[in-house]
């Protein structure tokens, strides 16, 4: 698999508020996990509903691929991320470990330091 293809396709379905087309990269019962759902959602039935409001709420977002390391089971991803907050952007870097199967994510467990976003959000 040309993982750096899948990754830009991938990441480029993080913008726009389409959480129905993001939902397509990942097996029916995957298990997916970051830093506000650090015990994870599985399956679509959870992921939808959560992928649906983080998008809504971060529409303008966008992911770029900084480096994609394959793995036995997949890849690790390190990212850049540019989060519009208000009139701040936020520039943020984070790692991706992702499991593949059938040619979609089983796995995806994302690593980034928050902090910076939830500062800029209370105010």
């Amino acid at each position: 698999m040309n993982y750096e293809s899948f990754c830009k396709a991938w990441l480029d379905t993080w913008t726009g508020n389409r959480p129905k087309e993001l939902l397509k990269f990942y097996h029916a019962d995957a298990f997916y996990s970051d830093p506000s759902k650090r015990t994870g959602l599985k399956g679509y039935d959870q992921l939808l509903p959560y992928f649906e409001k983080l998008l809504s709420l971060n529409p303008d977002w966008k992911w770029e691929a900084l480096e994609i390391i394959p793995t036995q089971k997949g890849f690790t991803l390190k990212w850049k991320a540019s989060i519009p907050v208000g009139d701040s952007l936020i520039e943020e870097t984070g790692l991706d470990i992702v499991e593949m199967r059938d040619g979609l994510i089983i796995r995806n467990e994302v690593f980034f330091d928050r902090l910076k976003w939830m500062e800029l959000l209370k105010k």
